[in-house]
């Protein structure tokens, strides 16, 4: 299952706990996830095949029985979204540390906020 939201109200989801497969070994705490987990799924899907393709735009397009340029305007709306979710990250980032700025919160607390990023 891919989740990059909240499916009751849309929100960002946060990455708490791992779990092994192999001997159930589990992991609480704060996790850093890459944006890419809060694109949505078929823009993940998109990025995994384009990997896999080794990158070619036009092997992608013969795979999914699209022209090259219906690959290339999906892959730039793609990265237009990974843009914005980076932007929002380094957004977050700058109101955490103003929000030190005007004693709000200790500098450990916004280390932690954004170490956990």
């Amino acid at each position: 299952m891919r989740l990059g939201k909240c499916p009751i109200c849309g929100g960002k989801l946060k990455v708490r706990k791992l779990k092994c497969r192999s001997c159930g070994t589990s992991l609480e705490g704060s996790f850093i996830s890459s944006p890419i987990l809060n694109l949505p799924s078929s823009y993940q899907e998109f990025i995994e095949m384009f990997v896999l393709s080794s990158g070619s735009l036009k092997e992608m397009a013969k795979r999914l029985g699209v022209s090259y340029p219906t690959v290339r305007a999906r892959l730039d709306e793609i990265i237009s979204a990974l843009k914005k979710e980076c932007e929002e990250r380094e957004k977050y980032k700058k109101e955490i540390l103003e929000k030190v700025d005007k004693k709000e919160i200790s500098a450990k607390e916004a280390a932690n906020i954004i170490k956990s990023l």
